[in-house]
């Protein structure tokens, strides 16, 4: 390998070390690094405030114009030599890498200046990576868990210490780095950025942002932030109000349409064999009638005679018309009273169902009345901590009028607020009854859930299984049940 050659990969690797130790908050313990990137800078042309994590890309191109160029196309296509030209771009990629998901290192509260700031670094890096505006930042209430939430590469052990940094992980650095996007798949990249952005929002002063109607319209709706809206929703007024509610309204119907496709597709209720089937040719079943009539078959001819058509049965049972759904909203079970009151207007749209929506924590609220409009419901929680289903089952039970007919869905992980555990002895009146008794630990997209391990045991020995917690299987479930 040539003299300068060798020159550039250790100038190269040098920035990358710079890079991961940035990344993992070393920067105080390893100075040595800071100055060498400086140098490296310098010696290939580069301006100091590169190097600065401070300033963003905004303002290093407002000082250096000349590097617009190389940070919009900053992936090469093919091979490229290790020269000072990949030293180069490499000390790029690092400021696009540190700027996007280093933001806000050391701070405890981010301002609406330094959220705005951080949008405009993201589409850098977009534009960058070869993506377009804003396909970066689409993932909508995507989970961090595999991506990144606050550095590049960074994991820590089980004392929650950032492991040291080894030639290893250099080494994989640099062959990652050297392929481009290869860094993080795409999925990965767009997990990572709504993390840090769900960080971001959680640290920031989100009523400043509010009052900036323009500003308002850049954050990405997700679960983070209606949380953060719904929580903070009395001490808003005036346009941060109105802003908060055009969030909301965006966030819902975004999910409600996701919804509406999984009621959709998922199968219906159970098929009513007193029925004799409907002899069209939708409901023709054609493997049956083929297998009942190959005694028919003639060899000679190669033919097979039909005797008999056969026929599927589609009719359902039209039981359970009366959807009940009792939902926990204490703080803990956000993502089951946002998803649980779309699943309730959607359910409440279809034919033969009369739906009805109550909250509780420690206090019970009947939503019945807006069960066709979810975002009119979230606005009449209060997120709270603590449960008495007790009370909530004292306000459903009045709703039940023929219990075979009736679906009582019951979202909690029945953490109840008393020791003595009346909920359960109730819920078993209930279920004795006739009523078609659903419970579910949670609901949410990752199907995630936790639960009292005693009420999980009570409905395991009554033989009524509680549900994972997985959207899809509650759909399927309440599908099942109703007509």
């Amino acid at each position: 390998m040539a003299d300068d050659d060798r020159a550039a990969r250790n100038r190269r690797q040098a920035v990358y070390w710079r890079t991961l130790s940035s990344a993992l908050g070393e920067d105080e313990r390893r100075p040595d690094l800071e100055r060498l990137s400086q140098d490296i800078a310098k010696d290939v042309g580069l301006p100091p405030l590169l190097l600065d994590r401070r300033s963003t890309v905004d303002d290093l191109l407002r000082r250096h114009p000349e590097l617009a160029p190389e940070i919009e196309q900053l992936i090469p296509e093919g091979e490229t030599p290790i020269d000072d030209v990949s030293v180069r771009r490499a000390l790029v990629y690092s400021k696009l890498l540190l700027n996007v998901y280093g933001a806000g290192a050391g701070s405890s509260t981010i301002s609406a200046k330094q959220y705005n700031e951080w949008i405009r670094d993201v589409g850098h890096f977009e534009r960058a990576m070869g993506y377009a505006p804003g396909s970066l930042r689409g993932a909508r209430g995507a989970s961090a868990s595999s991506g990144m939430q606050h550095g590049v590469g960074q994991d820590t052990d089980a004392t929650g210490v950032a492991p040291e940094v080894t030639n290893e992980d250099v080494e994989h650095a640099l062959q990652e780095l050297r392929a481009g996007r290869g860094l993080m798949s795409e999925p990965e990249i767009k997990a990572s950025l709504a993390g840090m952005e769900r960080s971001l929002v959680d640290r920031m002063a989100l009523r400043e942002v509010l009052k900036d109607r323009k500003l308002a319209e850049k954050l990405t709706p997700s679960m983070a932030l209606v949380e953060q809206l719904l929580r903070d929703k009395r001490n808003l007024e005036g346009p941060a109000l109105a802003n908060a509610k055009v969030i909301i309204r965006r966030y819902v119907d975004q999910l409600a349409d996701v919804l509406a496709r999984e009621v959709a597709s998922a199968p219906k209720g159970k098929v009513d064999n007193t029925i004799p089937p409907k002899r069209v040719f939708r409901n023709l079943d054609l493997k049956r009638t083929i297998w009942k009539n190959l005694t028919n078959w003639n060899p000679d001819e190669q033919r097979l005679y039909v005797d008999r058509l056969y026929y599927r049965r589609t009719a359902t049972k039209k039981n359970n018309t009366r959807l009940i759904i009792v939902v926990d909203q204490s703080g803990s079970m956000l993502d089951a009273m946002v998803n649980c009151t779309i699943l309730a207007s959607i359910f409440a749209g279809l034919p033969k169902i009369e739906a009805h929506l109550i909250a509780f924590d420690t206090q019970v609220i009947d939503l019945t009345a807006w069960v066709h409009d979810p975002f009119e419901v979230l606005l009449r929680t209060n997120l709270g901590g603590g449960n008495d289903g007790p009370k909530a089952m004292l306000a459903a039970l009045p709703k039940i009028g023929d219990p075979r007919n009736t679906v009582m869905v019951w979202i909690s992980d029945f953490y109840e607020f008393s020791n003595d555990r009346p909920l359960f002895a109730m819920i078993k009146a209930v279920i004795e009854s006739g009523v078609h008794f659903v419970p579910v630990g949670s609901v949410s997209s990752s199907g995630y859930f936790n639960v009292n391990p005693w009420f999980r045991q009570q409905f395991k020995q009554i033989g009524v299984p509680l549900i994972s917690g997985s959207l899809k299987t509650l759909i399927t479930e309440l599908r099942t049940a109703l007509p």
